[in-house]
């Protein structure tokens, strides 16, 4: 009896030729790795930390060493870093956080890190009218764009056509090096971690 062919994928599938869809594995020399949560991991990482706190929420005076990060290393779920000590930590939390400069991280073990906020190239946008500046903050805003607030100055990364937008709204642009630390709620799901406590202060 003629069996029929089967089609191009299914045979290469079949024969072992490429896997079928699912998880992703290959060899990296005579490790297996593994892509999960879009975390590449390599081996198994030295610590785990799994436990985030706001600043003054932790215990800073057990501090046991710091970890610096930029803006999205500092909002990720679960990612492979190095801290300021050289130790290999995967960060492994419960949901994404946009965690900020004195935040702490407890390890595995009951030690804690603190963080702190990478500096990293951003464009400080002000306008000579505070009115302007708010009309500014209102169309980034609209437009989804991570954006930090500040006295009298927004916070931007680099993106040439919000820039021009920017500009042709008569605002002043300055590049710099600094920690970038933009508003969480409209992005993030939930409210950034320095909103207004019960108590009247900002956190």
């Amino acid at each position: 009896m003629h069996q029929r062919a089967l089609p191009r994928r299914r045979r290469a599938v079949a024969t072992g030729e490429i896997q079928a869809r699912g998880p992703r594995f290959w060899r990296d020399g005579n490790s297996l790795s593994i892509t999960t949560h879009n975390a590449p991991i390599h081996g198994d990482p030295a610590h785990r930390a799994s436990v985030h706190r706001l600043a003054g929420d932790w215990p800073t005076e057990n501090a046991a060493g710091s970890i610096t990060l930029d803006f999205d290393a500092r909002h990720r779920r679960r990612i492979r870093v190095t801290g300021d000590q050289g130790e290999d930590i995967l960060l492994d939390l419960p949901q994404a956080v946009a965690m900020a400069e004195g935040d702490g991280l407890q390890l595995e073990d009951g030690r804690w890190l603190k963080v702190q906020a990478a500096a990293e190239l951003v464009v400080e946008v002000r306008h000579k009218d505070p009115n302007q500046l708010a009309r500014l903050a209102w169309h980034l805003g609209n437009r989804h764009f991570p954006t930090e607030i500040r006295d009298q100055v927004l916070r931007i990364r680099p993106d040439r056509a919000i820039e021009d937008m920017l500009v042709s709204f008569g605002a002043d642009l300055t590049k710099v090096e600094i920690p970038f630390q933009p508003e969480g709620g409209a992005y993030t799901g939930h409210g950034h971690h320095r909103a207004h406590r019960e108590d009247g202060h900002r956190a």
